[in-house]
């Protein structure tokens, strides 16, 4: 049989769960799981989704929300959603310009089947998300990774953003607060970036998932900052509300005059060829969004407690590095390669292979700012956070 594969495809890479497969590998070889610190998955370690989201979930399958609905989404989830971004993030997001979607990736693919011809770039913060390099790289565009400075809390150097803005630009992607490093970005940052989108007629994509999933300073929501400049905003019940596999996210529009009006159509129109999202997850979703948000205070309080222990002991290991994240539950330590391994990619097999650690090269982040460097989640249980860190300090000292 001939099979002639897209190069779009056959190319496709995500750093996150192309590692799994040389995890699997080992734990078949060696007849032991590995300690999996990849995955931002909560539910895969000792998180649970809040009760009254599952009592929810249940409620709608009986109440028979089990058919097909809208392809932008059921009305009272939407309606849900644009009240939350007005309480929790003191914006106005219309309900009836907002599209349900399956997880922000779904959003994302939409975002860039819409907005990506061959040749297009989108601007994006290096280190990135990997879907938006790759999905960007999938519709013939390419990926322009602008810096983000380690060294100041890893915050976007808004010259270099500058610099890198051609005739091709589609837009300029804005991932806070971020990951895989765990920033979040301050005001002044933020605005200047919203000047740049302003002078060069760019909309701006702003993803902001982890908005509650701060530490300190909360995150400023770029409609609260943008003014006339457009921005589609993208978040979802993934990650704040502990619920990853419902797959609920939406992508909203905000401008003044309808400058996104044809963005939406052509994001809606996908929407339509996928049919809709799950009906029953959406109505627990719109419970999920309309809640008190109650969970976060012990959640941050034990996610905060995991931060520190992995940061205090990352920055304890010879050769090893890093920032202390703001928000989410992500870390990205420096390595230093010296002649030891000739890559990151390499660095973190090696682990893997010698200790049963699974990370996430940070190459798969983004060559250009990601490389020399690897992702961590932290969170794990405490004790599974020490064993792992116990597994790469005495690795790093064999070497």
């Amino acid at each position: 049989m001939k099979l002639d594969i897209t190069p779009g495809a056959a190319n496709l890479k995500y750093a996150i769960r192309d590692i799994v497969v040389a995890a699997k590998k080992y734990e078949k070889t060696r007849g032991e799981k590995p300690l999996y610190l990849n995955i931002g998955d909560p539910i895969k370690y000792d998180w649970k989704t809040p009760q009254y989201m599952t009592d929810a979930i249940c409620k709608a399958a009986e109440d028979g929300w089990n058919g097909y609905s809208p392809s932008d989404g059921e009305e009272q989830l939407r309606i849900a959603a644009a009240e939350k971004e007005k309480r929790v993030n003191k914006i106005d997001v219309d309900p009836n310009r907002m599209i349900i979607t399956a997880g922000v990736s779904e959003a994302i693919q939409f975002l860039t089947g819409s907005l990506i011809n061959p040749g297009s770039e989108l601007l994006v913060p290096g280190p990135s998300y990997p879907p938006y390099i790759s999905y960007v790289s999938f519709f013939g565009g390419k990926p322009v990774a602008y810096r983000t400075v380690e060294e100041d809390d890893w915050n976007p150097d808004t010259e270099d953003l500058r610099s890198k803005i051609t005739d091709k630009t589609v837009g300029i992607l804005v991932i806070n607060p971020n990951n895989p490093t765990g920033a979040v970005y301050n005001e002044k940052t933020l605005r200047e970036i919203v000047n740049i989108a302003g002078e060069y007629g760019l909309p701006l994509i702003s993803d902001e998932i982890y908005d509650q999933l701060t530490y300190d300073e909360p995150q400023t929501p770029m409609v609260s900052i943008a003014g006339d400049v457009p921005v589609v905003g993208f978040n979802g019940v993934s990650k704040v509300y502990l619920a990853p596999g419902w797959r609920v996210g939406y992508a909203y529009f905000h401008d003044s005059n309808g400058e996104l009006d044809p963005l939406y159509d052509a994001m809606i129109r996908q929407a339509r060829i996928r049919i809709c999202l799950n009906s029953t997850a959406q109505i627990a979703a719109a419970t999920a969004l309309a809640g008190d948000g109650s969970h976060l205070k012990e959640t941050m309080s034990r996610m905060r407690a995991r931060r520190d222990l992995i940061h205090k002991r990352l920055n304890d290991i010879d050769s090893i590095s890093t920032q202390l994240p703001e928000a989410a539950f992500y870390i990205m330590p420096k390595i230093e390669l010296r002649d030891r391994w000739k890559n990151d990619t390499e660095f973190v097999l090696d682990v893997l292979n010698s200790t049963g650690v699974v990370f996430v090269p940070g190459s798969g982040f983004g060559a250009e700012y990601g490389s020399g460097h690897f992702r961590s989640v932290f969170l794990p249980p405490p004790e599974m956070i020490d064993e792992a860190m116990n597994r790469l300090e005495g690795f790093m000292a064999k070497h």
